[in-house]
């Protein structure tokens, strides 16, 4: 009887811990969900005047198709790399001709819904360590407040358009140089907040560089690659929207056309990037988008000097 009893209690324990497991694992897809869908009540409460018909149609133009392209590619990189969604979309906008504090705008709100539909990716594909992603949580968003309000507010942008050009290069040199290392030895992981922080505040002054300053230097501390990429990826979701939030409250939102090309194109993107993680190989895929980067960031100081 006591043996029946036993058997009983740990089979009640089992249900309610595998209840509680499939709660949580819920967690990971409606909460993301839940904040997406109130981002584009309150966005298209505040700015519904914004979106007449006329404008809309006079929206869809060339330039429009080039931020949709500029979406899709910028994502399929972030998606197979963990990192460059930031770096590749705001080289291709400088480029373009697009002011910096309109693209680090644009590119963090598209990546609220971008870094969203892929972190679900993610995890559906099972990419994600749920102890990385929260490690890196909320020093990332720190850092990511700190610099979308310094952008938004006390920074001028064209002062800072050059220097956001030559990071950009220093950036695609360092997604090139963790390509080439022949072999990585794994160390521990230390001050994860401390790179996590970093890695955040570069990420909303510079419009990019969460995954190249994450991504990269878990990769090369050997971290197995799918888990890093999908975990970096799932806590860029929390970055990007904190400091998407921060450009909204202090410097408002300008550039529909960029935020609603970068979106569609991304969301687009988003799951066949996640199914790639595994396919693709990565090295001669990194050493293409370094170099990508380093000819539009000088094409962007060109226009400067």
């Amino acid at each position: 009887m006591k043996h029946y009893h036993m058997e009983k209690e740990l089979k009640i324990n089992s249900v309610d811990f595998k209840s509680d497991t499939a709660l949580k694992e819920k967690l990971w897809v409606a909460i993301p969900v839940a904040l997406l869908v109130g981002l584009l009540t309150v966005l298209i409460y505040n700015h519904y005047a914004d979106f007449s018909w006329n404008g809309l149609v006079e929206g869809f133009n060339e330039d429009f198709l080039a931020f949709f392209l500029i979406g899709v590619f910028a994502q399929l990189v972030d998606g197979t790399l963990g990192m460059g969604y930031g770096a590749t979309s705001t080289s291709f906008l400088l480029a373009y001709g697009v002011p910096p504090v309109i693209s680090s705008t644009g590119v963090h709100v598209a990546e609220m819904f971008t870094t969203g539909a892929s972190a679900i990716s993610h995890h559906r594909f099972g990419n994600i360590n749920k102890k990385l992603v929260k490690n890196l949580l909320i020093p990332g968003v720190l850092g990511s407040i700190i610099g979308a309000y310094l952008l938004s507010d006390v920074i001028n942008g064209d002062v800072i358009k050059p220097f956001i050009a030559v990071y950009m290069i220093v950036l695609a040199v360092i997604i090139i140089r963790k390509a080439l290392k022949k072999t990585i030895v794994k160390k521990k992981t230390k001050k994860l907040g401390i790179l996590a922080t970093f890695g955040g505040f570069m990420d909303a002054v510079g419009g990019g560089g969460w995954g190249p300053i994450v991504t990269s230097t878990l990769l090369g501390r050997g971290r197995n690659p799918r888990y890093t990429i999908g975990s970096v990826n799932a806590a860029e979701f929390a970055v990007s929207f904190a400091s998407g939030i921060t450009f909204m409250l202090f410097g408002g939102i300008h550039g529909w056309q960029v935020i609603i090309g970068l979106i569609v194109g991304g969301v687009i993107a988003a799951p066949v990037g996640a199914y790639l993680v595994n396919k693709i190989q990565r090295k001669p895929m990194m050493i293409a988008v370094g170099i990508l980067i380093i000819l539009l960031s000088l094409k962007t100081l060109s226009k400067l000097l």
